[in-house]
């Protein structure tokens, strides 16, 4: 008896979250059906010249896959958005996508035989359409929900304007999906915890690490460090994200006063959303937003790896910080990527004396950094085939 083939997959994915990493997985293991996406723009396109950002909205990795994109309704979504912020933008963008996929399945799609993947916030209505159509149902939750939000809430000053929590209809939207979603993949143990926390059912939930493809340039990277860190040569500590309240940022940059005296340089890339303390202004270095494609330059040229987060689903900056055989200090709040004192350090509690610690003894102590480097690397459990793996065992 022939042994029947395995159900496709059909990925809907609002913007390029973690590189493609899913449909890229299934890809890879012959599994992918189609992605349906909001922009897909090919190399050669003229509309990469019409807005930055643009060309990261394709892999090539996927050029052979079926996709499905909505170029000319997610540009005219854009423009009509034009002024519009915060969570107004949010919900009105992932309603757009839900409601243009929607339209895509009633024209195509007749197979009895699927997996539906869709990542939270924008899966609602695309479930709905799934299960009565009798496919399977699998939300790839991106953050860990609700219990974040509190964790935020707690963090940020009252007077702190730009944040505000999301609208409870978000929430009861969210509630929806993890009840229409046969299975819920997380990307870590802490999102496990967090959403176990909010009351979602112990049964759907799985626990998936992120992949990740460490690129030729690193691979080939071989990391030096010297005999002593001075004043000529300083301990080069990394942030790479968004610099806020939920990061640990604020904890970070009260660890640099207390190290204001010490050979260390602290690098901050990507969006400020702090106020940076006047009298640490001169003993950090602001880069702003790097692009995607200059990113790797912050992790070849640093020292060590910083990511003192109060909550993240995962942290892809471990895994890329990691491919360039960079050590990384991280919080217990997020992917499980660094094996303490082995390939970096996992911070005993967020604070500003814990950071200032580790610095502290990794700034006296280089061959440490130099031992924890030679075991820093992309381990297989981070690959596409055991992400591809994972995916087809739920």
């Amino acid at each position: 008896m022939i042994a029947p083939s395995p159900p496709g997959w059909l990925c809907c994915q609002l913007g390029a979250r973690e590189h493609y990493v899913v449909p890229r997985a299934l890809q890879h293991s012959g599994l992918l059906r189609e992605l349906i996406t909001d922009l897909w723009i090919r190399p050669g396109s003229v509309l990469r010249s019409l807005r930055n950002g643009l060309a990261g909205r394709f892999h090539p990795s996927l050029s052979s896959a079926r996709v499905t994109a909505m170029n000319f309704g997610a540009l005219t979504f854009e423009l009509s958005a034009v002024g519009m912020t915060g969570w107004r933008l949010i919900t009105r963008r992932n309603d757009w996508f839900q409601r243009s996929v929607v339209k895509q399945l009633a024209r195509n799609h007749s197979s009895p035989n699927l997996n539906v993947f869709a990542y939270s916030y924008a899966a609602s209505e695309i479930f709905n359409v799934a299960l009565k159509r009798g496919w399977r149902t699998v939300l790839g939750q991106i953050d860990p929900g609700p219990v974040e939000e509190q964790i935020v809430a707690k963090l940020t000053p009252a007077s702190n304007g730009p944040w505000q929590p999301a609208p409870p209809e978000y929430w009861k939207r969210w509630y929806g999906e993890c009840e229409r979603a046969e299975r819920i993949v997380v990307n870590s143990l802490w999102s496990r915890r967090a959403l176990l926390d909010a009351g979602i059912r112990e049964e759907k939930i799985r626990v998936i690490p992120l992949a990740f493809e460490p690129s030729a340039e690193a691979k080939s990277f071989t990391r030096c460090y010297p005999e002593k860190f001075t004043d000529d040569r300083p301990l080069r500590v990394l942030f790479l994200g968004q610099i806020n309240y939920r990061k640990g940022a604020i904890q970070l940059l009260e660890a640099v006063k207390q190290m204001a005296a010490e050979p260390v340089e602290f690098w901050f890339v990507g969006p400020l959303q702090v106020d940076i303390p006047h009298e640490v202004r001169d003993k950090i270095r602001l880069f702003g937003i790097a692009p995607r494609t200059e990113v790797s330059r912050y992790y070849r040229d640093a020292d060590v790896f910083i990511f003192p987060t109060f909550s993240d689903g995962f942290g892809l900056t471990q895994l890329e910080a990691q491919s360039w055989k960079l050590p990384v200090i991280a919080s217990r709040y997020c992917g499980d990527v660094v094996e303490n004192g082995r390939n970096g350090v996992l911070l005993e509690n967020i604070s500003a004396t814990a950071i200032s610690d580790v610095l502290h003894r990794l700034l006296r102590s280089p061959e440490s950094l130099d031992a924890m480097s030679q075991h820093s690397r992309v381990d297989e459990r981070f690959s596409l085939g055991s992400l591809a793996t994972s995916l087809s065992n739920l």
